[in-house]
């Protein structure tokens, strides 16, 4: 037998920045949903710990101590199991990208994991494990929408989300997430203020307009490409709100529904022929 897990890219429809620890870790207010575009896990039971990978983007991986093994092997020392198991990362997402990616792979081993070798455990329990692997684990692993705090391992329920539709665009520059952290400069946020639900996705679009991605501008010093990215998804027709996700350099636009945002990337793709560029939400991104 064999268990796939699918690696939906994780959208930070906002993030602020509220402090910094005297760790050096920063704590953060983020509204997280996800997106259809995805990388793809498959498990196969075997007598060893293995791993594959291929797709558009396996080869920015190389080399890489990738948090796939990192998390099997966590799963294995917890639970004692001494199963091996055969996998395969097809890596679909863009590394490096401010969509969560390598922590969406790591969630997903742990779920594949868990079924193929019929622990039982549960989102929770796998949460919790994987927040040892990382701070985006935990809310991967239940793979729904979010408001996390913390630096991110905490995880509340988000207001109830309309239909919308999502754009993603990426330049095709790598950002690591440290590297932008300590290219920030300013003050802090508070925390943002939203509703416990929204009719609509103008409504939405223009209640989050009033809070802000806090790494934006480090990220477009960084990498100035973004600030193209943005004024491309900003001008297309329909586009609510453009902003960047994460520490970039993946951005997002946001649309009246998925048709809107579908007909939106084509007309990106036409333009920016280079870039990559996906649309649709993951089936569960509408709160319950």
């Amino acid at each position: 037998m064999s268990v796939t897990e699918a690696a939906h890219a994780k959208v930070n429809l906002f993030l602020h920045v509220l402090d910094r620890r005297p760790d050096g870790y920063h704590t953060l207010d983020s509204l997280v949903v996800f997106a259809a575009p995805a990388d793809t896990l498959r498990a196969e039971p075997d007598e060893t710990m293995s791993l594959a990978v291929d797709g558009p983007f396996a080869g920015a991986l190389a080399g890489a101590d990738n948090l796939v093994l990192r998390a099997a092997r966590a799963l294995a020392a917890a639970t004692g199991s001494t199963r091996g198991a055969r996998l395969t990362l097809t890596k679909a997402l863009p590394v490096a990208s401010g969509i969560g990616g390598g922590s969406a792979d790591a969630a997903a081993a742990l779920r594949a994991l868990d079924r193929l070798w019929g622990l039982g455990l549960g989102a929770h329990r796998l949460a919790a494990l994987g927040a040892g692997l990382g701070a985006d684990v935990p809310v991967c692993v239940h793979g729904q929408p979010a408001r996390i705090g913390g630096i991110g391992e905490r995880i509340a329920a988000a207001p109830r989300l309309p239909r919308f539709g999502l754009l993603l665009a990426n330049p095709g520059v790598a950002l690591a997430t440290a590297t932008v952290f300590a290219a920030r400069r300013g003050g802090f946020d508070a925390p943002a203020v939203l509703p416990g639900s929204w009719p609509d996705a103008a409504t939405m679009a223009r209640d989050l307009a009033r809070s802000r991605n806090a790494l934006e501008p480090a990220a477009i010093a960084l990498c100035p490409p973004i600030a193209t990215v943005l004024d491309a998804l900003s001008a297309l027709p329909g586009a609510r709100l453009a902003r960047m996700s994460g520490s970039g350099a993946t951005c997002f636009a946001l649309f009246d529904d998925d048709a809107a945002a579908s007909d939106a990337a084509r007309v990106l793709r036409a333009a920016q022929p280079g870039w990559w560029i996906a649309a649709g939400r993951a089936p569960w991104a509408v709160s319950p």
